[in-house]
């Protein structure tokens, strides 16, 4: 198991992140502390993907607020947390959490992109720290494989490159997010 943390590049939160990878997939925990439109909040999350990094399991606790739970398939097909069917979400695989860098790994780390190729993408987008979701275009491109990506929210017209490591989880990701150094 690994630790991470990352620092907002655009206000004053910070990240921690546990990162376990097995044969049997990934799972992540993290916690949050940042602030959105003005607004201070705490974010607790775990992700537990398969093997090839598709989302099976998402739950977001916002502290002192609300809870989202997702149960994906694999093939974009999700469920809420009491079993009912989520359709708007129909093909979307990837589930993007505005508060971290983390998230986008998962489709990174599935889509496995040759140099230069360039791949749109429908994600599931869950907003921070009201824990809306909806379907949302994005896209990625690969510019060095395993190592530079460039993000493309189609959404909202945000382009921005970023540096992973080997495991897949980013380093850097311009105007957005920076790791901090290892723990000691």
């Amino acid at each position: 198991m690994r630790e991470v943390r990352w620092a907002s590049l655009e206000g004053d939160g910070i990240e921690h992140l546990t990162f376990d990878r097995a044969e049997t997939g990934i799972v992540v925990e993290s916690a949050v502390v940042g602030q959105r439109y003005g607004r201070a909040y705490g974010l607790a999350y775990r992700v537990e993907c398969d093997p090839q990094w598709r989302v099976r399991y998402a739950v977001l606790r916002v502290m002192g607020g609300g809870t989202l739970e997702l149960h994906g398939d694999g093939a974009g097909h999700w469920r809420d947390g009491s079993g009912s069917a989520l359709p708007e979400l129909d093909g979307c695989v990837d589930i993007d959490i505005a508060a971290t860098p983390f998230t986008n790994s998962l489709p990174i780390g599935r889509l496995r992109l040759a140099r230069g190729e360039r791949r749109p993408i429908d994600v599931a987008y869950i907003s921070t720290p009201d824990l809306t979701v909806a379907p949302v275009k994005q896209a990625y491109a690969c510019i060095e494989p395993g190592r530079r990506y460039r993000y493309e929210g189609i959404f909202r017209n945000f382009t921005a490159e970023m540096d992973i490591d080997a495991d897949g989880l980013v380093i850097d990701y311009e105007t957005l997010f920076k790791r901090l150094p290892a723990l000691r």
